[in-house]
């Protein structure tokens, strides 16, 4: 069976110094102007959606090709190393006058990570990029982090409708991640409601997280519930039933074959489509998915031994589902194995480093692995 998976959209290098010290409940008790903060070894990455999602599934045991685009710099040059070492480079995009992406991660103990952020060539990623001799061949298709990549989302995203649109047509399952932007940036101003309602028909598998949606969908009630978390994390304060499930079914609505909304610590939510998204599904994988008709759920986190950093933590969650999914896994363990993947990738700083492998983390689940008690 064809598990063939194309994984394109947003890659960079990352560079995350260890923060030291207590946890912290406000970002003001560790930054101040003019204040030392002790810090520990640091961590050089790769970073994107591409390397975490593309690679997690590499590890997951997924036949992947990766499409990003770097500059002919010193970070490109440490992205293809580090892919080269999986045997996933040949397919990137080397820009001669466009720089790499990097982003520079504070992981502080206690509250959310803090990123700054270079998009470089990932601003001009462009459908002629691709090589679709490739992707038609493919078993699945999927975009990462189009919020920050310039190209994607100008012009009311027509890039990325096109992408998307090509590729559906070519008949291979396409699924979407998004990525998290600041209200006034440029990305902020798109008009995302727009975007998403002309990309969404044709994505199989849509896996954006809450506050993405909120603020792209909801503004006016991302507003309140950013009031009411008073600088806390926003799914401390939300309701999985006012909140969450009335963005799973507008997204359903605008299109989406199956949604998973990733609601950080507390776990991912889910809603599937109904006949139509079942039927295609089986036919496109050729295995009977009919029970993935009309369903929908919470589930919650695993514990984790420990928790170093957030990062890639939602791109090797998605990973696990998707290679899952293309394993023929039924709906209910596929999101346990998304469940455990996030879990295991807290345990180390970079987003691979403390991944374990299908086997290792079916045996844990089996074993009843404590689930987090703080569901919305």
């Amino acid at each position: 069976m064809n598990k063939k998976v194309i994984v394109a959209g947003h890659i960079c290098v990352d560079i995350t110094p260890e923060v030291l010290g207590k946890k912290v409940s406000n970002l003001n008790e560790i930054l101040a102007p003019g204040k030392l903060i002790p810090s520990g070894d640091i961590t050089i990455s790769t970073g994107g959606a591409v390397a975490n999602t593309g690679l997690s599934m590499k590890l997951f045991g997924a036949d992947v090709s990766l499409m990003g685009k770097v500059g002919k710099d010193d970070f490109g040059a440490i992205v293809q190393r580090a892919l080269r070492k999986y045997g996933c480079e040949s397919d990137m995009i080397v820009s001669e006058k466009d720089v790499t992406s990097y982003s520079i991660i504070l992981a502080i103990p206690g509250i959310d990570r803090i990123f700054f952020h270079n998009p470089g060539a990932n601003d001009v990623f462009y459908l002629k990029d691709m090589d679709m001799e490739k992707i038609k061949d493919a078993a699945l298709f999927h975009f990462g982090y189009p919020p920050i990549m310039r190209s994607m989302y100008e012009n009311n995203g027509e890039e990325l409708v096109r992408i998307f649109k090509a590729v559906s047509e070519m008949g291979v399952l396409t699924s979407l991640d998004l990525a998290m932007i600041q209200e006034q940036s440029e990305a902020g101003m798109a008009d995302w409601q727009t975007i998403l309602g002309k990309v969404l028909p044709h994505t199989d598998f849509f896996l954006p997280s809450v506050e993405e949606l909120l603020l792209m969908l909801d503004k006016d009630k991302y507003h309140r519930i950013l009031e009411k978390s008073g600088g806390r994390d926003i799914t401390e304060v939300i309701s999985l039933e006012e909140d969450v499930r009335p963005l799973a079914k507008r997204c359903i609505e605008m299109g989406a074959g199956c949604v998973i909304i990733k609601c950080g610590a507390p776990g991912l939510y889910y809603k599937t489509g109904g006949e139509e998204f079942a039927r295609m599904l089986s036919e496109r994988r050729g295995q009977d998915h009919s029970d993935w008709q009309e369903q929908e759920g919470f589930e919650a986190s695993y514990v984790p031994d420990r928790i170093l950093s957030g990062t890639g933590a939602g791109d090797t969650a998605i990973g696990a589902f998707l290679t899952a999914m293309l394993n023929g896994y039924p709906l209910s363990r596929c999101m346990q194995l998304a469940a455990a993947a996030g879990a295991s990738c807290v345990e180390a700083y970079d987003a691979l480093g403390g991944l374990k492998s299908f086997e290792q983390l079916e045996e844990r689940i089996d074993k009843g692995w404590e689930k987090n008690r703080g569901n919305l």
